[in-house]
């Protein structure tokens, strides 16, 4: 069993590796709703693997293997610039400007070149800075907290967005998320699941909630899924939501008419 995982390991790598140069990777979009209007605001690119023999592989058997095998670089830098490429083809199709928010590896926040591969990416698509979100998990952040303030401000001097995700699971002191400079705070979606019915949840999103409001940065829940923990959102002013009670992430090509049908369910 250990070799057959093994050789499967193997195969799977080797077929990653062929993925990004025979254009087997694409990237989904999932709408981001502004609770208030339910006016559909922006876009999170998720990347998927169509294996021609596999179908859709799910990114928990692909990502992780991407990390470990630091193929995460070049799948990011291509995540990267078609993001931008796509925004920006987009708003020359005459759709309403929209950001859409991209996740960055900790590996990539390893190398010496984020900076001017995200300035590359908006300069080679056109694409506005303003247009461009980056998320960077809670925990990646805390690693190397005064490192990272620095890259975060380098980042934020190119003029694109920049959003924590994953908060609540990284144990991050007040002290340097006053100090970073980040536009939005993402709820993760592990206290969302249960915030109705448990106390603890519950009591842990309000205090996010209440406490960006402090910091003047926007708060948005991922992983909404129920009218009921959309409400309990709306009564304590979360500025936005996302998750498949909106909708699934969908190809480039559905955003179009995902943008004309409004934030309703698919």
């Amino acid at each position: 069993e250990m070799n057959q995982r093994v050789v499967e390991r193997l195969r799977l790598e080797s077929e990653l590796r062929l993925a990004l140069q025979l254009d087997q990777l694409e990237l989904h979009y999932q709408p981001q709703v502004e609770i208030g209007s339910g006016r559909i605001t922006g876009f999170e690119a998720l990347l998927r693997w169509n294996h021609p023999e596999l179908g859709m592989v799910s990114p928990v058997d692909f990502i992780p293997l991407a990390e470990e095998t630091r193929l995460i670089l070049p799948i990011g830098a291509w995540v990267l610039k078609e993001a931008c490429r796509q925004n920006r083809h987009w708003q020359d199709q005459g759709l309403p400007p929209m950001v859409v928010a991209v996740n960055l590896s900790a590996l990539q926040f390893q190398e010496n070149d984020l900076v001017a591969m995200v300035s590359a990416a908006l300069m080679t698509s056109g694409l506005a800075p303003r247009w461009l979100e980056l998320e960077i998990t809670e925990s990646v952040i805390m690693q190397e907290p005064e490192r990272m303030v620095g890259i975060l401000e380098e980042l934020k001097c190119l003029g694109v967005r920049l959003s924590i995700d994953d908060f609540g699971t990284g144990y991050s002191s007040l002290s340097y998320l006053k100090r970073f400079p980040i536009d939005k705070i993402k709820i993760d979606r592990s206290f969302i699941r249960d915030v109705v019915s448990s106390q603890g949840d519950a009591a842990i999103v309000r205090m996010v909630i209440a406490m960006a409001g402090e910091l003047e940065r926007k708060v948005i829940a991922e992983g909404v899924e129920t009218n009921e923990q959309l409400d309990f959102l709306r009564l304590h002013q979360c500025h936005e939501f996302q998750g498949f009670l909106c909708s699934r992430p969908v190809p480039a090509r559905r955003v179009p008419e995902l943008l004309a049908a409004g934030a309703e369910a698919i």
